[in-house]
């Protein structure tokens, strides 16, 4: 399949793919103490409400037979269902105890027929992650001791290969890098989607709360600060594709994967690094120094200023060509 193909493909998914439906909820106000799980206010900060799919990812939680504002003598009076890891969970229906001191939202969750229960909306949340596969993919990556472990281990692998790549001379982007700007767009493309990534949840987490209980793939059908990002993911994806292709052309069969492994290592790199500093927002004037070091880099030792006469592939320099051996003077 040719490059214009997949792009094609691509632009096309982007267009007509989404992941959730999104419902309206009713008009209805609440007062406290009563049911809330068809209010749009409850819903407008809550994001979730009657019907919502959840599944558990803390080891186990406990489900009371009623909502009690008494919850520690009742806790100790009755029996307690419980649900696991893995087990889907159903909201059936949402109120507020105005008396309780602890929480005084209540949901009740159900699990089958026979697993019932209500528990504080704060438990619950801690415990449970949206049911569809993006939010479960954007759990895992944003698990603080995931993030972490993660950039302990790539910084090792990494500092690991850098060490081998100049040993041998190998090709790496940055470095010892190939005349395509591709493996330079992706780089930069992951830095800053890093960077837009934690900016979205340090100054609009309520946006981010919404998208996050409500996914997409489909930009055009989010607020303008999620079309970006989603908009920049798919240019990740798109680029990476090309990417591919493109330094087929530059590297022989080993080098292609040596040199594409250390370009993933490079963007994994810079993931950590952007999405952990943003936070602490420093990743704004580290983004500008990347870019500017980037474009440095490419632009002065691997952009090719040439092209063999004779079989027309490009050359940074005069001289014999290492494609196909002619003079170029």
């Amino acid at each position: 399949m040719s490059m214009r193909k997949w792009l094609f493909l691509l632009f096309s998914v982007m267009l007509f793919t989404s992941c959730y439906q999104h419902t309206k909820p009713s008009a209805a106000d609440w007062e406290e103490g009563t049911s809330v799980s068809d209010s749009a206010s409850y819903f407008s900060t809550r994001h979730y409400d009657h019907d919502y799919n959840f599944r558990v990812k803390a080891d186990s939680l406990q489900l009371a037979a009623v909502p009690n504002p008494m919850d520690l003598s009742y806790r100790q009076s009755v029996d307690l269902l419980t649900v696991y890891d893995g087990d889907r969970l159903v909201v059936g229906d949402i109120v507020v105890l105005p008396n309780d001191s602890v929480d005084s939202v209540w949901v009740q969750v159900l699990r089958d027929e026979e697993t019932i229960g209500w528990v504080h909306e704060h438990d619950l949340l801690e415990a449970v992650v949206p049911n569809n596969p993006i939010s479960l993919f954007i759990d895992s990556f944003s698990n603080a001791h995931l993030l972490i472990f993660l950039a302990f281990l790539v910084l090792v692998v990494t500092l690991y290969g850098i060490r081998h790549y100049f040993k041998h001379n190998a090709k790496l982007v940055h470095f010892n890098d190939i005349s395509s700007f591709y493996p330079t767009m992706l780089t930069l493309l992951v830095s800053a989607s890093a960077v837009f990534y934690s900016s979205i949840q340090l100054w609009a987490p309520e946006l981010w709360s919404h998208f996050y209980y409500h996914p997409t793939l489909n930009p055009f059908r989010e607020a303008p600060l999620i079309a970006v990002f989603l908009l920049s993911v798919w240019a990740i994806i798109i680029v990476s594709i090309a990417t591919l292709f493109d330094i087929r052309k530059h590297l022989s069969s080993t080098e292609y994967v040596l040199y594409y492994l250390g370009l993933l290592g490079v963007c994994a790199v810079d993931y950590v690094i952007f999405s952990i500093s943003t936070l602490y927002y420093i990743g704004y004037p580290l983004l500008l120094a990347y870019f500017v070091f980037a474009l440095w880099r490419f632009y002065r030792y691997a952009r090719a200023r040439y092209q063999c006469g004779h079989c027309g592939r490009a050359l940074r320099e005069k001289g014999i060509c290492p494609h196909c051996g002619a003079r170029n003077v």
